[in-house]
């Protein structure tokens, strides 16, 4: 009996020590509940860093007015409207025949597109079909600006030209004089600027004019244009320019590879500049200087919008999402997972010809496992007829023409250039001038594809 009250009485004491405790924590843990619920309901919190739903590399972003909306564009020929509230899809159209290589947001939920196909379509959110569609050029469309009063759409396209459409009539005047494909165009106040493969800068003024030229040391691929008139235009050696006509051009250099992506804050303070090789940078345009450098996964970097308030940054790229920064301080709204899996150029290191394909490796893939990108796997491409590969969507020029890919023909193609081998293509223009660099690709190629 003594020994069984024993037990009884530490079974008491032990649970008053622990009901003793209860109490004292339970104020830590209603604290604690209520910090956790704070986070969890903070601003910004809930939505997705990343925006996953394109089939393809994403060519083009945008934010509306509002920055509740995004528009993307990608090399998988649609284009997917986003909540970026929820960081969710609320709408994929499909309307143009190839990839959608520009977006642009307009007002009250409206937004255009620009594609391969040459044609400008114009959307309403909520709306499966475009409301109307825009034709002229006889090329793939590769940039969309809208004027400050709305009223006007700039388009740039490979066709050498750049149109100016006003909306409300669809009257269109034609720029003229680029030698090559036209890469980026922007409104200024009084003009439109456009920049082009010709290496060249030109502006276009409103009055109908002889324009401004001004030739830079490098193949132009982008611009912008800030509210005070002055130009950004990201170059093919890596080097950010501001332009002003009969002023001194500032250089920041980006990168020792090609920008292919800019963008400029609404009230122009600040640009952003992406790179083949994935690299972002957020530039201070007044003091001319590098910002941050965003760490993204090593892949092309194809476009770049920040949301109206300037505080964060949109990236698309060849990995097929939608990355969200912090425009202020750099940081990735997430992880930055890398997607691309292994570099399998990495194994080829100092052999010239893997060297010389580094520039073709974002839109072309070598294995049977990694399938077709931009454009369609080189994995088993000697001896095969051209635009017959499984499951890519080949320009319709390309379908009739009597070519099979051997050395002799790849090496022609990149020694006259895509566009005068294969007219009608959807690949860029690049041109291999040594003779040693097309014999080291081709031999190259015909080894790791196989």
């Amino acid at each position: 009996m003594v020994r069984g009250e024993l037990k009884q009485k530490r079974r008491l004491r032990a649970c008053r020590k622990s009901a003793r405790l209860r109490l004292k924590l339970k104020p830590m843990l209603a604290r604690l509940s209520f910090v956790l619920g704070l986070v969890i309901a903070a601003p910004g919190a809930a939505f997705a860093q990343e925006l996953r739903g394109h089939g393809g590399p994403v060519r083009a972003v945008a934010v509306a007015p509002d920055g509740e909306l995004a528009i993307t564009g990608s090399f998988d020929q649609s284009v997917i409207l986003w909540r970026l509230s929820a960081g969710a899809a609320e709408a994929v159209l499909r309307f143009h025949e190839g990839s959608v290589n520009a977006v642009l947001a307009l007002d009250n939920g409206r937004f255009a597109s620009g594609g391969e196909d040459g044609r400008i379509a114009l959307w309403t959110a909520g709306k499966p079909e475009p409301d109307r569609v825009i034709e002229g050029h006889k090329g793939p469309i590769s940039a969309l600006a809208l004027s400050a009063d709305g009223g006007r759409i700039a388009s740039a396209s490979w066709d050498g030209t750049a149109r100016v459409t006003t909306l409300a009539d669809g009257s269109a005047r034609v720029l003229e004089g680029h030698q090559g494909q036209v890469n980026g165009v922007a409104f200024l106040p009084g003009a439109v600027v456009t920049s082009g493969y010709d290496a060249t800068l030109r502006f276009w003024p409103d009055d109908g004019s002889v324009p401004t030229m001004i030739t830079l040391p490098a193949v132009l691929n982008a611009v912008a244009a800030a509210p005070d008139g002055e130009v950004a235009v990201a170059g093919g050696d890596g080097v950010l320019r501001l332009v002003r006509p009969g002023a001194e051009v500032a250089d920041i250099a980006i990168a020792e590879a090609p920008l292919v992506g800019l963008a400029i804050s609404r009230d122009g303070t600040t640009l952003a500049a992406g790179g083949i090789r994935g690299n972002v940078a957020i530039v201070d345009r007044a003091a001319r200087r590098v910002r941050a450098n965003l760490s993204g996964p090593g892949l092309p970097v194809w476009s770049l919008a920040f949301t109206p308030d300037g505080r964060e940054l949109l990236s698309g790229g060849a990995d097929r999402l939608v990355r969200r920064w912090d425009a202020v301080t750099g940081e990735h709204l997430g992880q930055v997972v890398p997607r691309a899996g292994r570099d399998v150029l990495a194994e080829f290191q100092g052999e010239r010809g893997a060297q010389v394909f580094r520039a073709c490796a974002a839109c072309h893939t070598l294995t049977p496992d990694d399938g077709n990108r931009a454009g369609p796997t080189l994995h088993g491409v000697f001896g095969r007829r051209i635009a017959t590969q499984p499951g890519y969507a080949f320009s319709p020029a390309l379908r009739d023409m009597d070519i099979v890919w051997s050395r002799e023909t790849i090496a022609r193609l990149f020694e006259i250039g895509p566009n005068a081998m294969t007219p009608g293509t959807k690949m860029p223009e690049q041109v291999i001038t040594s003779a040693e660099d097309r014999q080291a690709l081709v031999e190259w190629l015909e080894k790791v594809t196989r």
